[in-house]
């Protein structure tokens, strides 16, 4: 278990979920990092007392900063506000729950503060996969996931060879749409596509789930984190999720993870690692969930699933063209300028005119990132 964190994102549905956590089991708070929301970074500080406090304008931090006058916490801005949240001498661990590839330099920037870290942002291992992992292995850090899929996989992997496992098994809920046609999803709405079934998450990770990119991304973060091969990585739908992934073993054995969908369960695991500890969350109930389904994702309606799949296929810098390109038309769908399928659409077109880089350098990666933003804006009518 860890005594003392930072967190990136404390604002965020993971931010306020892991203050929960830490709440539950005591764990002391030395580092916040926030966006704009001062009121509730200010609530935050008000209760944990963190050494630093980060958001993204000076105005804002000087609002703040008197807002919280007394706390004792030292309010930074900026990017080197959040390097100081990231790599501050007290923390063991940093929660990266920062949305986008905007958490990529800050989480590299507390592995090399040899700070562990608990993932939970996806795009940090979807752009920069191996510079990360090869950090983490350099100074023999942990890379725990946050997300309830790659946790469960995390679990089902205790205590066995990695040589003998055949497949992981990511499960999808399928989101809202699961059984829609493409005329149906045609006429699909922002506000339709941020009602999911089963989580409460922020509005990005809601529309990616609605498309499967979140599943698409979720491929590529497990290939780094288990060293996996993309032929050995399985999507299935699991409208439930209940059982939140598996694992099957070379000798056809599966092993599954089981619980009900609430995300404090794998933050939890993740700060009090190696102990599992009673957080006082729901058990499951088998008999009240009856059963459990499972389906074969449609990739041809929810073509960013395979998009995905092909950016990790190809490598270098085509997973972090994938993202920069999602991001964008999330953002755009939001705003109402595109449409749902045209999400998928704007991405495959940016993929086919991005000039890929096979051996990339983080500079090789930032670039790209800028270059696709710029691209997916011109390609999207």
């Amino acid at each position: 278990m860890f005594n003392n964190i930072s967190i990136l994102g404390s604002t965020g549905s993971i931010g306020t979920q892991t203050l929960e956590v830490c709440r539950n089991f005591g764990i002391k708070i030395v580092g916040l990092a926030a966006g704009s929301n001062i009121e509730l970074i200010k609530q935050q500080i008000l209760e944990f007392r963190p050494l630093y406090a980060s958001v993204d304008s000076k105005e804002d931090a000087q609002t703040l900063s008197e807002m919280v006058n007394g706390s004792g916490t030292k309010v930074v801005w900026g990017q080197e506000g959040i390097r100081q949240v990231a790599s501050v001498d007290a923390a063991e661990c940093v929660v990266s729950a920062i949305v986008g590839i905007a958490g990529l330099i800050p989480t590299l920037e507390a592995i090399k503060a040899g700070k562990h870290i608990a993932l939970a942002n996806k795009e940090v291992l979807v752009t920069a996969g191996e510079i990360v992992t090869s950090e983490i292995k350099k100074r023999n850090l942990m890379l725990l996931p946050v997300d309830s899929e790659h946790s469960a996989i995390f679990q089902c992997l205790m205590g066995n060879s990695q040589q003998e496992v055949n497949k992981v098994i990511l499960t999808a809920s399928g989101g809202p749409f699961l059984h829609m046609g493409r005329e149906e999803l045609e006429k699909v709405t922002p506000a339709m596509a941020l009602k999911h079934p089963n989580w409460e998450m922020g509005s990005k990770i809601t529309i990616d789930s609605a498309t499967l990119m979140n599943k698409g991304l979720e491929v590529i973060e497990a290939k780094w984190l288990f060293e996996m091969e993309p032929e050995q990585i399985e999507v299935v739908v699991h409208p439930q999720s209940i059982i939140h992934s598996m694992v099957e073993y070379n000798d056809t054995s599966v092993i599954a993870q089981m619980g009900l969908p609430d995300m404090k369960l794998p933050i939890q695991l993740a700060l009090t690692w190696p102990n599992r500890m009673n957080g006082g969350l729901d058990p499951l109930d088998l008999l009240k969930v009856a059963k459990l389904e499972f389906v074969k994702p449609d990739y041809e309606n929810f073509r960013c699933l395979g998009l995905a799949y092909e950016a990790i296929k190809i490598g270098g810098t085509m997973p972090a063209a994938l993202n920069g390109a999602n991001e964008v038309a999330v953002s755009l769908f939001l705003k109402g300028e595109i449409s749902f399928l045209g999400i998928p659409k704007l991405i495959e077109k940016v993929m086919f005119r991005h000039s890929l880089i096979k051996n990339p350098t983080l500079e090789d990666i930032l670039n790209t990132d800028t270059e696709v933003r710029k691209l997916s804006m011109e390609v999207r009518s």
